[in-house]
């Protein structure tokens, strides 16, 4: 049998990358595309890419879904993994059009693509943010949604989700909805904070903290949610008349307050903080019920917090301004 062809948008990004090197290293073609947003430099884009640019079985297309099907390339791939977004609460709450142009009218027109081109297998990225400040915890994937956006950024993911079900509805798309928390490690995007704290923390600053720090978050290494979206390829290649929608965490929600102390232990400095408002969006706490993404692809978190965080720091330039 051949290899299988996985096109992944947002190629170049954070998880991205991680997740082109892995589906290349166990034999899969990956097609990349990218539109290099300027939301953060091209050259760290440019330099998460270093590593499998020129793999024989990697090929690689600078395109913009906002600009509509016909400027996608006219490639042929068995699966798409739509990651490429403009992420972040904060900046959707400054910018909401644009995050909806992107998130929504991108995932549309590359869902158009995707018909045209005839194929039929979508993982799509959403993101926990969708659950707002849902009072039900740990959040299972059945609860109402609807009800608990708070940001641009959430709705966009919560739209997308609905779109890719309507394709399923009426096109036969088979598709995978995974709900990420919180993803960190090496080429973390430098706006998240974790990359924040430690540059802070390199350069004798004090680390700002919003509301009392008891907001929690799920935080959820890299290369397990990469594993996640492998294992979900692999169930999209395998299984037809699929509709699902997963949550992608660790189901182990760390306060903020413990978080800053975890990294300080890592970078052996002892942090000073600096206390603010809470950030319009921002939910409380972020917590998986992971139980069902265990049930049908056997998805299982590993990487304990200290352990990303140190693969993090080692990875993270001294050099790296604040």
């Amino acid at each position: 049998m051949r290899p299988s062809t996985v096109l992944v948008t947002g190629c170049a990004g954070f998880i991205g990358s991680h997740l082109c090197e892995r589906l290349l290293h166990d034999g899969y073609h990956v097609i990349g595309l990218d539109n290099f947003d300027p939301f953060y430099p091209r050259a760290v884009k440019e330099a998460n890419l270093a590593g499998f640019a020129h793999h024989p079985h990697f090929s690689f297309h600078e395109a913009d879904l906002r600009q509509g099907p016909a400027a996608l390339p006219a490639v042929a791939a068995d699966i798409v993994v739509h990651l490429a977004a403009k992420a972040g609460v904060g900046p959707s709450v400054q910018e909401p059009a644009s995050y909806l142009e992107s998130n929504v009218m991108g995932t549309v027109h590359l869902l158009e693509w995707m018909r045209q081109r005839g194929i039929r297998k979508l993982f799509f990225a959403s993101s926990s943010s969708v659950y707002g400040n849902s009072p039900e915890k740990p959040f299972r994937e059945d609860l109402n949604t609807l009800a608990t956006c708070i940001s641009p950024y959430a709705a966009s993911k919560l739209a997308g989700e609905e779109l890719v079900h309507t394709y399923h509805h009426l096109y036969k798309l088979d598709a995978l909805n995974a709900r990420f928390f919180t993803v960190y490690g090496p080429r973390q995007r430098p706006d998240l904070a974790i990359h924040k704290f430690v540059r802070l923390l390199r350069a004798g600053q004090p680390i700002p903290v919003f509301g009392n720090g008891s907001t929690s978050r799920d935080y959820t290494f890299v290369a397990d949610t990469v594993d996640g979206i492998v294992r979900g390829v692999r169930y999209l290649l395998s299984h037809t008349g699929v509709f699902e929608t997963v949550n992608l965490g660790n189901s182990r929600p760390v306060p903020l307050l413990e978080l800053i102390e975890a990294v300080g232990q890592v970078v052996g400095v002892q942090p000073e903080l600096s206390f603010q408002p809470l950030q319009a969006g921002d939910v409380d706490i972020t917590f998986a019920d992971i139980s069902k993404a265990q049930l049908l692809l056997g998805y299982a978190p590993r990487t304990s917090l200290t352990e990303g965080l140190r693969q993090f720091v080692a990875w993270l330039p001294q050099t790296q301004e604040v």
